[in-house]
């Protein structure tokens, strides 16, 4: 028998089975089985359409089983497409079969546009059944007594699905119940009352309804620990009694200045006046010639003036030794 024969049902065999293989991988053909098996109508020629747009028929054929089994109505077209928007399918399927165990009214639409917002609907869904404590750190109040109050809250929150695209997270419910537990705090008269009744901070800050405009329901909030902080009031005190005293001494010490330049300038003064002394007296012996040269004054006057000033000089001397000598006695 020619070798030729055989050689050409062999190229047959391997083209068959290389156009099976590639059938096999580009139609998944075993998901299209378990498609059937499970009850869902999907079509080959459907497939091949996700291969060609892109889509992973895995990522959309087996939520769409998962769905059909928990009896939701879903559609293929509607999971391509939120596939196709970058959106977890298979995260939305889990979170519609979760809400509809619990009874809690939740369309494709919404939470396929809860997931592409960037939230998890999943989570969502949950905390709706089982609602979240967000606890907060110490929030300082100061009472009008001057005590500063520390007080540590617990919110139980749960999601509102309605209000999660575009609703508020937990940093603004956490903002608003410190703001509301601080002017809760700043408006009672004394700490004490704080201490004695810190329901009444939880009771006054849930009436405000702080969670408008947020993503949770705020269900309640409980006051987990109180303590006491410093005594702001006389702090305040101190610190203004330190600065009064600062600005009295300033005060005192401008005063000295002005006093101590003020007797400078006495002290020059008298300087200055006794330069004037001195020069007046520098003037005397002129004139005494002058009045000699001239014939106002004779010889007698001059001596009668000399023995004034040596009269003078002799009290002088005598006053300066008694106050010598009484200095010594004593």
């Amino acid at each position: 028998m020619d070798p030729q024969e055989y050689i050409f049902p062999v190229i047959l065999i391997a083209v068959i089975l290389i156009a099976i293989a590639i059938l096999f991988t580009f139609i998944p053909v075993t998901l299209w089985i378990s498609a059937l098996a499970a009850g869902v109508r999907v079509g080959i020629l459907q497939l091949i359409g996700m291969r060609l747009r892109r889509v992973v028929p895995s990522r959309v054929i087996n939520p769409l089983i998962k769905a059909h089994k928990a009896g939701l109505d879903v559609k293929t077209n509607q999971l391509e497409s939120h596939y196709l928007a970058g959106g977890n399918v298979d995260r939305v399927v889990n979170a519609l079969i979760a809400a509809h165990r619990a009874n809690i009214e939740l369309s494709f639409e919404r939470a396929a546009a809860i997931d592409l917002a960037g939230r998890d609907v999943l989570e969502a869904v949950q905390m709706s059944v089982n609602p979240e404590v967000i606890e907060t750190p110490f929030i300082a109040g100061i009472a009008m007594d001057g005590i500063e109050v520390k007080a540590k809250a617990r919110i139980t929150v749960r999601a509102n699905i309605d209000r999660l695209v575009g609703g508020a997270g937990e940093e603004t419910i956490i903002a608003r119940v410190g703001e509301g537990v601080v002017s809760t705090i700043g408006s009672s008269e004394t700490h004490a009352k704080v201490l004695e009744n810190p329901d009444s901070i939880s009771h006054t800050v849930l009436s405000k309804g702080l969670d408008a405009g947020t993503a949770f329901e705020i269900l309640s909030i409980d006051i987990a620990d109180v303590d006491i902080g410093k005594n702001i009031g006389a702090i305040l005190q101190t610190d203004q009694a330190e600065a009064d005293k600062n600005i009295a001494q300033a005060k005192a010490e401008e005063r000295r200045a002005m006093a101590v330049a003020q007797e400078q300038e006495m002290v020059a003064r008298v300087q200055e006046m006794r330069a004037k002394v001195v020069e007046a007296e520098a003037e005397v012996p002129l004139a005494l010639a002058e009045a000699l040269r001239s014939g106002k004054l004779g010889v007698m006057d001059y001596l009668n003036y000399e023995n004034i000033n040596a009269d003078t000089d002799m009290r002088d001397s005598i006053g300066k030794l008694s106050k010598e000598n009484n200095d010594e006695n004593k």
